[in-house]
């Protein structure tokens, strides 16, 4: 059973320590590599991909000096990791932010004009190196690399974290993501030919809940109600296309919802937990994406999909318009991305959600080592259920269950609002502030109608660049005299959240 989870707690903890003794033995020899940690997409910050925007990658990794046998070679590569290769020609200014430490180096919203830096650095691609596997899938561009993120917390609450996400059961380790990761990328820093790409992304872990799509695997969660689940994230086929305007990027299958700073993979986040007002958006969609770059400063997105978290067979699934636009300024320190992320009639349908988005973010540099984003959206949507999507599974301490709250006739709407405030302290280390707050108006979201407070600091620490370290301290609260927190009992809670990302 899925929810029999102490085997894997132990598991990547053994992984952890693995990597951390085998990264300390190597310290003598190994530094962190500034150019090349996983970072932010090119598409959105929920995305998982490599730092599109940075220039750099890893020198073509050879097997010379290095063991024989597939296992040795793969623990021989948390010892001493690749060293940085040449940077390669953009057609964009230099990205604005430093990565590592922060998870993404470039602006939100969509990218393109840079190369293709899908990872091939990682343990698992240079255990493969020189194999006929490995061999077959350099000639192909194609990549295979992931994290294991085991996370622990002490909380105030004793059954439920929630609104907390992810980690919303209390007071226990858990193994929050496995993740997977199969890619082809895009070169889109050239403009003289037609390149195609693909991703397919496996998550299994406590995390499934909040990335669950009706009718993709939905039945561990929406049927049972189970703490630990698979998901396939991500697949999708993408094509770019150098001839329209600057450049266009169209992309087809399961994908992340474009906007918000904060990303449902761990990599891509500043902070370990997510603010509430991301915890209750969507999360991913079914159809088909262009992002248009119309000249250096301005950047379209336009596509159809069928309904927040919804397969296209689902029963559930509507037709929903998304349009947003990018702005970035022309000394490169400010960026506006705003829009509609999802516009359709708005109709909670066959249990399931059906949410109607108006989303914008600005960020803005300061300097090299300082930079802030704030986001701010409405969401709203018709005949809501009061807690929002069905779960008919039982009801089990961490979550509730037991099928659909009340409807809630005519409209149903939510505000919410984050700010990010991040300081670089070395080639290392950041620190981050997070303030959030979401108005659940008639508690579709949530289940209660309340205003909640959030304010967490974290510190951020590689110590290679196949290991970090989130710890955070976190505290939240109702600014109304509901109780929201630990199933309806409490005002606030405190937290004290800390996680570990693997990479292989």
């Amino acid at each position: 059973m899925l929810n029999t989870r102490s085997r894997w707690r132990i598991v990547p903890f053994v992984i952890a320590l693995t990597s951390l003794g085998a990264a300390v033995d190597g310290a003598a020899s190994s530094t962190l590599a500034q150019s090349m940690p996983p970072g932010q997409s090119a598409e959105g910050k929920r995305e998982s991909t490599p730092p599109q925007a940075d220039t750099r990658k890893k020198a073509p990794v050879t097997t010379e000096g290095e063991p024989r046998g597939f296992f040795k070679r793969f623990v021989y590569a948390y010892v001493e990791e690749a060293p940085p290769g040449p940077e390669l020609p953009r057609r964009l200014p230099p990205a604005p932010f430093n990565s590592p430490p922060f998870p993404f180096s470039d602006h939100l919203g969509p990218i393109i004009g840079v190369p293709d830096t899908t990872p091939d650095y990682y343990p698992l691609m240079r255990a493969l190196k020189g194999t006929s596997v490995g061999n077959g899938l350099d000639e192909s561009r194609i990549r295979i690399y992931g994290w294991v993120n085991p996370s622990f917390n002490l909380s105030t609450s004793r059954n439920t974290n929630i609104p907390l996400t992810y980690a919303i059961d209390p007071n226990a380790f858990h193994l929050d993501q496995a993740v997977m990761k199969i890619e082809r990328g895009l070169d889109t820093a050239q403009t003289g030919h037609v390149d195609w790409g693909f991703r397919f992304t496996q998550l299994y872990g406590i995390d499934y809940r909040w990335t669950t799509m009706k009718g993709v695997f939905s039945g561990q969660l929406l049927n049972n109600n189970q703490l630990y689940g698979y998901d396939p994230v991500e697949f999708f086929g993408q094509m770019y296309v150098p001839g329209v305007a600057e450049g266009m990027i169209i992309k087809l299958g399961r994908f992340i919802s474009p906007p918000d700073i904060e990303a449902q993979l761990s990599p891509d986040n500043y902070l370990a937990s997510h603010s509430v007002m991301f915890s209750y958006d969507p999360y991913t969609f079914m159809g088909i994406l262009s992002s248009i770059r119309l000249n250096s400063q301005w950047t379209i997105d336009l596509g159809v999909h069928g309904g927040n978290d919804m397969a296209l067979w689902s029963g559930s699934a509507q037709p929903n318009g998304h349009a947003m636009a990018k702005w970035v300024s022309q000394d490169n320190n400010d960026s506006i991305w705003v829009g509609l992320n999802s516009i359709g009639s708005g109709k909670f349908t066959n249990e399931h959600d059906n949410l109607q988005q108006a989303v914008g973010v600005w960020t803005h540099k300061f300097s090299d080592r300082i930079h802030m984003m704030t986001e701010a959206y409405y969401l709203w949507q018709y005949d809501a259920a009061k807690g929002g999507t069905c779960i008919n599974g039982p009801t089990r301490p961490f979550a509730s269950g037991g099928g659909c709250g009340p409807t809630i006739p005519g409209l149903s709407d939510a505000v919410g609002a984050v700010n990010y405030f991040q300081i670089q302290l070395s080639k290392k280390d950041y620190t981050t502030i997070r303030n959030d707050f979401l108005w659940d108006k008639q508690g579709q979201r949530t289940g209660f109608n309340t205003v909640y407070g959030e304010h967490t600091i974290g510190w951020i620490h590689w110590f290679t660049n196949e290991l970090l370290m989130r710890p955070e301290i976190r505290y939240d609260h109702s600014w109304t005299n509901v109780t929201p927190y630990d199933n309806g009992t409490r005002k606030d809670q405190f937290t004290f959240l800390t996680d570990f990302i693997i990479r292989y």
